[in-house]
């Protein structure tokens, strides 16, 4: 066994560190899974028809808005109000800043609106604050959002 150890420590040493990547990894797929059971439970309950991306991102569009859609360097002005699947409101304000700047969620979702445009977007954790939110967040929150792009500077 020594003479193994000799000749290959980096294995013995990469050993620990694959372990916790691995079991990282089954973690955040398990809160994945769960944020979207959450928010397909919600949709269904609300009647409500939402599109899904690859990152796992939801998002309904109930006025499209014009053909100028924000990309990641725009500066976006936002009418939001956010709240949890139970329908408590966490907050509610209008606010412009570079679209790079908020939450994934925000980015990915809001490229899908044109200016003027309605609708709401369905976070899962991953895509919004995570394990580490701001104050008055809890931790693997899934996020609501009735947005309301109402200007974009490309």
């Amino acid at each position: 066994m020594m003479k193994f150890f000799r000749k290959f420590p980096a294995i013995f040493l990469a050993l620990p560190i694959l372990f916790l990547v691995i079991s990282s990894c089954n973690k955040e797929d398990d809160i994945s899974e769960k944020d979207d059971k959450i928010i397909r439970q919600y949709l269904a309950d609300n009647n409500l028809t939402a599109t899904k991306t690859a990152s796992g991102l939801y998002y309904l569009i109930e006025e499209a808005g014009s053909s100028l859609k924000p990309n990641i360097n725009s500066e976006v002005r936002v009418q939001y109000t956010g709240f949890y699947t139970d329908g408590e409101v966490f907050d509610s304000n209008v606010f412009t800043y570079p679209l790079y700047g908020f939450i994934q969620g925000w980015q990915e979702g809001l490229q899908y609106f044109g200016k003027g445009g309605k609708g709401m977007l369905f976070v899962p954790s991953k895509l919004g604050y995570g394990s580490n939110p701001p104050a008055g967040i809890p931790a693997n929150a899934v996020l609501i959002f009735n947005i309301y792009l109402i200007d974009v500077k490309n």
